[in-house]
């Protein structure tokens, strides 16, 4: 089995930050693509940052400047940095992952999501 167990969710006022860590665990050949979704109330699960496992990064509009993806291969862990939180940044944020389980099998796992809370 493979799990991803976000922590790092909380309440900040705007302005502030946070950091969100996301790591992997079980049965892991290697891990491709980690990214970062978020889900606010009524509305669509969106993507927030992805970053591959060569390190190349993507960003939604919405936090381009504000928020950093990184990851720690050695330690199957990423990160996502949030600078400059504004109230819209509000939602659950989830972790997402492409893990390679074999050489042939590779799947999509999400963690359980962390809340995300910025008071205006």
């Amino acid at each position: 089995q493979v799990q991803l167990v976000e922590s790092g969710g909380g309440l900040v006022q705007a302005g502030g930050s946070l950091r969100l860590s996301c790591v992997a665990s079980g049965s892991i050949f290697s891990i491709n693509a980690m990214g970062w979704y978020r889900q606010a109330p009524g509305k669509q699960r969106e993507l927030v940052a992805v970053i591959t496992s060569g390190g190349t990064t993507t960003y939604a509009d919405s936090v381009k400047g504000r928020f950093t993806i990184s990851r720690d291969s050695a330690k199957n862990t990423a990160y996502l940095q949030m600078n400059s939180l504004k109230p819209e940044d509000t939602a659950v944020y989830y972790c997402h992952a492409d893990i390679s389980r074999t050489v042939t099998i590779t799947l999509k796992y999400w963690g359980q999501g962390t809340q995300v809370t910025v008071s205006s």
